[in-house]
């Protein structure tokens, strides 16, 4: 009988749950300048990498999350060629974003570089678009380089996150929209990891009601599955600064559906179509 030392365990103490995958071997595990961070080799979710005790992507699952980060965006705005990434130290949403033609340049400001260092060690296939000749990576304060962003510089703000505490406790207040509303051309978009609507309503209202405050002009919900997440069930919240939202550029969604593991026409139509419960709540601002 497997003992729980042969195993990882998340244990998610606000909702009284836990997730667990049966272990391998220890890979790797460091205290970096912000966080400590281990990897392991599971039995059947390939490799994962852990953030100070949370589960942060695993080889099997990983392609959900990136995929409907960046693709929904990409295929909405009406010309996304200007595109900052904010996080995404493991390099997954970039590789997404690197997948449309229409992207000129994109840069990522994630403030521990080594998350990259190592996802290029033990997650290389999310990290082989890097030396893409549109991509910047910066290791720095993403805060501080959208409050010195110049004004209408960017078409898409991507804030691929940890949760919202330590170091992305302040990409989740209304100062740092502001700055994103300012830094934003004048058909631009964000979209911002937003957690699980099944634990994490109330901050998903909060997020879109400070949204709105600060002068985007429209909201909307993306959920999709995340089995490694708490609940399984994750979120990503998309804001505009001009409404309401545009349809899909078919041919964009054609052709990232081509060879994408999850996103298509139709799962962009079901990540946008809200549960009763969630709607009510989100029609409360």
């Amino acid at each position: 009988m497997a003992t729980e030392q042969d195993w990882f365990l998340e244990k998610f103490e606000p909702a009284g749950t836990a997730f667990g995958l049966r272990l391998g071997e220890k890979l790797h595990s460091e205290r970096s300048d912000f966080q400590h961070i281990d990897i392991y080799q599971t039995d059947t979710f390939g490799r994962l990498m852990v953030i100070d005790g949370a589960v942060m992507l695993t080889d099997r699952d990983n392609f959900l999350y990136h995929e409907m980060l960046t693709h929904p965006a990409l295929c909405l705005h009406p010309r996304p060629t200007r595109v900052l990434i904010i996080g995404g130290g493991d390099c997954g949403t970039l590789r997404e974003v690197l997948r449309h033609d229409i992207v000129e340049q994109v840069t990522q400001v994630e403030i521990d570089e080594r998350v990259t260092r190592l996802a290029e060690h033990y997650f290389p296939e999310l990290c082989e678009r890097n030396d893409d000749p549109r991509a910047t990576l910066l290791f720095d304060d993403g805060i501080a380089h959208v409050q010195n962003a110049a004004d209408s510089s960017l078409d898409l703000i991507i804030i691929d996150s940890t949760d919202p505490v330590g170091p992305a406790e302040g990409l989740f207040n209304r100062a740092f929209y502001q700055q994103c509303v300012r830094a934003l051309a004048p058909d631009g978009m964000l979209v911002q990891q937003t957690e699980s609507p099944l634990l994490h309503l109330d901050l998903i209202r909060q997020v879109h009601g400070s949204l709105k405050a600060e002068g985007f002009a429209e909201t909307a919900l993306l959920h999709f599955p995340q089995p490694v997440y708490p609940s399984g069930w994750w979120s990503a919240t998309l804001a505009a600064k001009r409404g309401p939202l545009p349809e899909p550029v078919a041919a964009r969604v054609a052709a990232m559906e081509a060879d994408s593991r999850y996103f298509n026409a139709g799962t962009l139509a079901g990540a946008l179509a809200q549960p009763g419960f969630v709607a009510r709540a989100l029609a409360v601002d």
